[in-house]
């Protein structure tokens, strides 16, 4: 199997970040990231590239830090309510999911990603939640949001003998 050794001009997730010398089969290199000009082939002119590039890589990094500490900040500040319809003894009618949170979230003013919350199964209970937003690698915060009902609880009828 042929493998090639080139330089990543921008970032690739499971590769490598710009500036990074990586081996990738032949085929990659020449049919994906050459074309699209992501990487370049390693050679003597384009070492000379790697010292620029990793310190772009590094002032983009610590921007892209700063900006997800502060976004972090206005997540702690901000409480979500999801009101749900319920039926008898308070059993909810479907679940509030990731797409849930991430309309009250851009509702509430702040943009991210939708893959960035991290609820693994859907909430079916009424309550105090909690869920994990990742904002960046070093920066994860965990939100707590409520479900409530929208109309009162009604308790569930007791069979009849």
């Amino acid at each position: 199997m042929a493998n090639s050794e080139i330089l990543l001009v921008k970032p690739v997730d499971g590769l490598g970040g710009e500036g990074d010398q990586v081996k990738v089969r032949a085929g990659y290199a020449r049919n994906y990231l050459l074309p699209r000009g992501i990487a370049v082939p390693l050679t003597g002119a384009n070492r000379k590239q790697v010292d620029a590039l990793k310190k772009r890589r590094g002032l983009r990094e610590a921007e892209e830090l700063t900006g997800a500490q502060e976004l972090a900040k206005k997540l702690e500040k901000v409480a979500l309510a999801f009101a749900v319809k319920t039926g008898e003894g308070g059993k909810m009618f479907g679940a509030v999911t990731t797409s849930d949170i991430h309309d009250k979230l851009t509702a509430a003013g702040i943009t991210i990603d939708k893959r960035r919350v991290l609820l693994h199964t859907p909430v079916k209970t009424l309550g105090q939640h909690t869920v994990k937003v990742k904002l960046h690698a070093d920066v994860t915060v965990e939100l707590n949001f409520d479900v409530v009902s929208e109309n009162p609880i009604v308790p569930a009828a007791e069979e009849q003998k």
